[in-house]
């Protein structure tokens, strides 16, 4: 136990200090090209400009740990790299739209308040401030392009990582006593209808996916070991109603709902997730708004597993 505590805490101190460094060098950006362009009238001043930039060093770094407070304290936002790449590209965009505002009003408000004795444009007035939040903003779109090209290797392996460990959860629900626990509570039997008199009646455990197209969706699913589809004229939003009750069959993309249960294995490649389904070959993609959905439905399967067999 000790020793868990002692890797966690270094595990921390390590990712503060990576924080500490990542902010440096952003600040640090900025302020130099402040110093090869000189906006502000910074090209009025002599060697205090010196002084100056490192007055708006002060500040943009101060302002980035402000930033950060606020995104753990307020938003609720932590800095962690294992709650996946789509929390950390989410939480970076969260910091850039918060952080770019407060760093332009501080430089903004320093402009008035010691900038404005020897360039009087740079009195506080929302036309200076939009000035500053459009260069400041130009600087923060460049280095955080810098910052992903840098941290992509990173990101791909962490992303790696995550399908691996989604993938081993995938093969313990297929491989448990209790394939469906949390369907069996429920009738296994289900009829899907549309705005026709046309139906379908399956096993819930034999649906693989439904897409939609146009006007209406394809139900596949099996039927004596074989692969059937069925179309009906309905939405993919009443087929969401309809399916709700089943918490392993969730939509994965605005044009499918997918049952978990009939997933092979989860495949990531160059930022993209696909889905491949037993008994075809078919693969569906994943799309960011949805893998969330698709990450919690499996580890709520799982976790049900688990209290399953322990009952049992």
């Amino acid at each position: 136990m000790s020793l868990f505590l002692r890797t966690f805490a270094t595990c921390m101190k390590q990712g503060r200090i990576e924080t500490i460094i990542t902010r440096i060098i952003s600040t640090t950006f900025i302020v130099v090209a402040l110093a090869v362009f000189k906006p502000f009238g910074l090209d009025a001043w002599q060697w205090q400009v010196y002084v100056h930039l490192a007055a708006f060093w002060v500040i943009g770094f101060s302002t980035c740990m402000l930033t950060d407070i606020i995104l753990k304290y307020v938003v609720r936002m932590p800095r962690s790299f294992k709650k996946g790449v789509e929390y950390i590209i989410r939480r970076n965009l969260w910091f850039q739209l918060i952080n770019t505002p407060l760093v332009a009003l501080g430089i903004c408000l320093y402009r008035h308040f010691v900038l404005s004795d020897r360039v009087e444009g740079n009195q506080f007035s929302i036309i200076n401030f939009f000035e500053t939040l459009v260069i400041i903003a130009f600087c923060s779109f460049a280095i955080g392009l810098y910052w992903r090209f840098k941290f992509r290797s990173k990101y791909l392996a962490m992303e790696l990582e995550e399908t691996r460990q989604l993938n081993e959860e995938l093969r313990k629900l297929s491989t448990s006593e209790t394939e469906e626990p949390l369907e069996t509570l429920r009738p296994q039997e289900l009829i899907l209808t549309g705005t026709t008199n046309e139906s379908v009646t399956l096993q819930i455990s034999h649906l693989l996916f439904i897409e939609a197209v146009g006007n209406y969706v394809k139900v596949n699913y099996l039927r004596n070991d074989q692969v059937h589809t069925d179309m009906l004229r309905a939405t993919m939003k009443q087929m969401v109603e309809a399916l709700n009750d089943y918490p392993m069959i969730v939509r994965c993309h605005r044009a499918f709902l997918v049952n978990l249960g009939q997933v092979e294995q989860i495949v990531s490649h160059s930022g993209s997730t696909q889905l491949l389904i037993k008994h075809c070959n078919e693969s569906l993609p994943v799309s960011r708004s949805n893998m969330s959905q698709v990450k919690a439905a499996i580890k709520r399967g799982q976790s049900d597993a688990h209290i399953d067999s322990a009952l049992a």
